[in-house]
């Protein structure tokens, strides 16, 4: 780390994928009333998620990293978040009763609502407006007026972000992740299904082991291991103003830290090596991801390690690798024997989402094949098994509610189905039939 970093320093770099903000002055205002504002997360909790994220660089646990592409100010109730912690925890479940392997539970959530894009400008037709970047910088509504960056929703982002997090504390500490309710998790049209059938099967298996330790005259009550779970948040490291704004100084460490979440990840289209955001990540001591797409080299991939984790602590970098299920075993090998060649400390995790993207022919809808992304995925895990490495986690796009927006799983969406409940205002998810029968189809990949 570099002993002249300040949350600021970034300034000094090219800043992409930011917003044009028309007025200065209102921006700069904003960003200080933000200064002033409380942290959303904790110190010791970003220091427990790193210490949990070093055992999964160590190949002593996995990495289940999940949540909307995309927060929507107008999706946001108690309902909602709990549907999608409900997903978040089957496929939990599912993978440490299969593997015997511990799930650090990490989620898209409270706080993902910056998104870049690959265009300042969008066409509809004749009209032609400024890409909608997230609800945290404009509106996805085809006006002009809608599209303009306002200071203002970064307030608000911050805000909902609070009541996201009050409530995700609530659920994993209050009870409603109790292992003796892992019945209650299932979501109504996920429990027909044969993915549903199959949670139901390993639920029971879990209580009739629950019932024989309480039998043996183990106190459940006090195994306080068994009623709650750790939950950590994240997003995309996009905003750089924001994110500064948050980033407070340890009393204790000296050590900065980014206050808005637990761990940020750096995209695909931002990180390049002389640029802002890495070196703004480069400063903070939050874990760090960064994503790592088919045009890396090992000159980039190597200079993001220096840069990110000069002193090689484990749990700190997770490189997120989102290839595209055509380029995953030819670009990846060379880049994991490279990292391991150097003593990089790093945890590798598959972002099977994101290099699948295409748009449907008929509905002109984005979309993504749930067998193309299981593709990535096992390409992913091939690699690491030929090499002698540790395949370290997911990072997936998910919702729990019952959108038609990614193709095929085992109760199939048809093409000519996806508009039937396309709801994402972004990319496509997986709803929570595709999340399950995701996870289990990785816990095979992990045996």
């Amino acid at each position: 780390m570099q002993t002249t970093w300040n949350p600021m320093s970034w300034k000094e770099l090219p800043a992409m994928q930011q917003p044009e903000w028309p007025d200065n002055d209102e921006y700069e205002a904003t960003l200080k009333e933000i200064t002033g504002y409380p942290p959303l997360v904790f110190v010791n909790e970003i220091k427990s998620l790193q210490s949990a994220l070093a055992l999964a660089t160590q190949g002593k646990a996995f990495l289940l990293q999940a949540g909307d592409c995309a927060e929507s100010f107008y999706d946001h109730s108690a309902q909602t978040i709990q549907h999608k912690m409900k997903v978040i925890l089957q496929m939990a479940v599912v993978l440490t009763y299969s593997t015997g392997v511990p799930v650090i539970k990490v989620g898209r959530i409270a706080g993902q609502y910056a998104k870049p894009r690959s265009s300042p400008v969008e066409k509809y037709g004749d009209l032609e407006l400024p890409s909608f970047r997230g609800h945290i910088v404009n509106s996805e509504e085809l006006d002009l007026k809608s599209r303009i960056p306002d200071p203002s929703r970064m307030v608000k982002a911050y805000h909902q972000s609070a009541s996201s997090l009050n409530l995700i504390r609530s659920f994993t500490k209050g009870g409603f992740a109790d292992l003796s309710k892992v019945h209650t998790w299932t979501q109504e049209f996920v429990a027909s299904s044969a993915e549903g059938q199959r949670y139901e099967a390993v639920a029971f298996e879990i209580e009739r082991a629950l019932r024989f330790m309480a039998a043996c005259g183990i106190d459940l009550s006090k195994e306080q291991v068994l009623q709650q779970v750790n939950f950590w948040t994240s997003h995309e490291a996009l905003l750089l103003g924001y994110e500064s704004a948050l980033t407070r100084q340890d009393p204790a460490s000296g050590k900065w830290y980014d206050l808005s979440t637990h761990s940020l990840w750096i995209g695909e289209r931002t990180r390049n090596l002389g640029g802002a955001h890495l070196e703004f990540a480069a400063g903070i001591s939050n874990p760090i991801g960064c994503k790592i797409g088919p045009t890396t080299t090992i000159e980039q991939v190597l200079g993001t390690c220096e840069k990110l984790n000069p002193n090689r602590i484990p749990g700190r970098l997770n490189l997120i690798a989102r290839m595209g299920a055509d380029k995953i075993t030819d670009v990846l090998p060379s880049l994991v024997e490279a990292v391991k060649r150097e003593g990089h400390q790093v945890l590798w995790t598959s972002d099977p989402m994101h290099g699948n993207t295409f748009s449907s022919s008929g509905t002109g809808l984005k979309t993504r094949r749930f067998d193309v992304i299981l593709s990535e995925l096992k390409g992913f895990f091939e690699v690491h098994k030929e090499l002698g490495t540790w395949p370290g986690g997911v990072h997936i796009e998910l919702t729990g509610e019952n959108v038609t927006e990614c193709l095929g799983g085992a109760e199939e969406v048809l093409e000519d189905e996806l508009d039937m409940n396309y709801n994402t205002i972004c990319d496509p998810r997986l709803n929570g039939r595709q999340s399950l029968d995701l996870a289990y189809q990785v816990a095979e990949m992990l045996i």
